[in-house]
């Protein structure tokens, strides 16, 4: 039988986290800023930076990407949403950018954009069944694929981590299995980054015309 993803526990989770460190990394579970702005690297290369963009950042926390695409001089119209209160709270407090940002943690106010990108928020499962939670991943996505129009790009741990390092909680995807679930469901242009020194990887898609 089928067990829904608990997504009661990862608020909580991601609450605890906020609550006790703030705008921070640690504040959304990432360990660097190095670390976080390297898998931010990575799920901006789904955008075509040469003209104005714009993109939801699916779980953003306090914001912190916003920041980044700011200090590179991108040109985007920025919607942040989280599941988190706090966080959303944190990141309107934090806007110090010229261009408007606009934070919500009601799904169902998102718009429709050119890019969709999450980082981080699918690794937190605690008791949802590995197969359950891929279902979850699997419906999210598709949900990534109806918001924009351009492409979608998000990051997973994976199976390929070090197993004595490998935790219960914790979603170790497999990269092999949503290449292929986004090359036969999304579109035919999909990239796959597993190569820049983490314990995760990036999955890309863009949408031809």
């Amino acid at each position: 039988m089928k067990k829904e993803a608990d997504l009661a526990a990862v608020k909580a989770y991601f609450t605890r986290c906020i609550v006790e460190h703030g705008s921070s990394p640690l504040g959304v579970d990432w360990n660097s800023v190095a670390s976080q702005e390297l898998r931010f690297e990575q799920l901006l290369r789904v955008v075509d930076a040469s003209a104005p963009f714009s993109i939801l950042d699916y779980g953003s926390g306090y914001g912190a990407l916003a920041d980044y695409i700011e200090q590179r001089g991108l040109s985007a119209d920025y919607f942040g949403y989280d599941i988190v209160e706090e966080a959303v709270q944190l990141a309107r407090q934090n806007q110090k950018g010229a261009r408007p940002r606009t934070f919500s943690s009601d799904e169902a106010t998102l718009p429709k954009v050119d890019y969709v990108v999450a980082s981080g928020i699918f690794n937190i499962r605690n008791e949802t069944p590995f197969e359950d939670w891929t279902e979850y991943v699997l419906e999210t996505l598709t949900r990534f694929d109806q918001l924009s129009t351009k492409g979608f790009a998000s990051n997973f741990l994976t199976k390929y981590s070090d197993a004595d390092r490998m935790r219960a909680h914790i979603y170790y995807a497999d990269p092999g299995f949503l290449f292929d679930y986004a090359k036969r469901h999304f579109s035919r242009n999909v990239a796959l980054l597993h190569d820049y020194e983490l314990y995760d990887f990036t999955l890309i898609v863009r949408k031809s015309g």
